[in-house]
């Protein structure tokens, strides 16, 4: 059974910025990918940013040029930078996990983490 757990939420200034954290239970080693989704109340959860083993990191459209997903080295931590944030910004931030297994992947989620832009 793996844990995500998220970190570094909080309410915010528009242009501000937050950095979110995700640690895993288990190395960055067997992380396949690990994405970060945001849902905003009455609004679907979409992906916004994801660290892909191999790859390149993805960026959503709306948040290209503001938002960074990164780690360091073998680090079982993932990190969201979020620059100059906006209020459409506010919502509750999940990180997804797909982690290779002996027999299969297997995806987990964190427990969310509020973000909230406003004056």
């Amino acid at each position: 059974q793996v844990q995500l757990v998220e970190s570094g939420g909080g309410l915010v200034q528009p242009g501000g910025s937050l950095r979110l954290s995700c640690a895993a239970s288990v190395t960055i080693f067997s992380i396949n990918t690990m994405g970060w989704y945001r849902q905003a109340p009455g609004k679907e959860r979409e992906l916004v940013a994801s660290w892909r083993s191999g790859r390149s990191p993805y960026y959503a459209d709306s948040v290209k040029g503001r938002f960074t997903v990164s780690r360091v080295g073998a680090s079982n931590t993932v990190y969201l930078q979020m620059n100059s944030l906006k209020p459409e910004d506010t919502a509750v931030y999940y990180c997804n996990a797909n982690v290779r297994g002996s027999t299969y992947n297997s995806d987990y989620w964190g427990q969310g983490t509020q973000v909230t832009v406003s004056s």
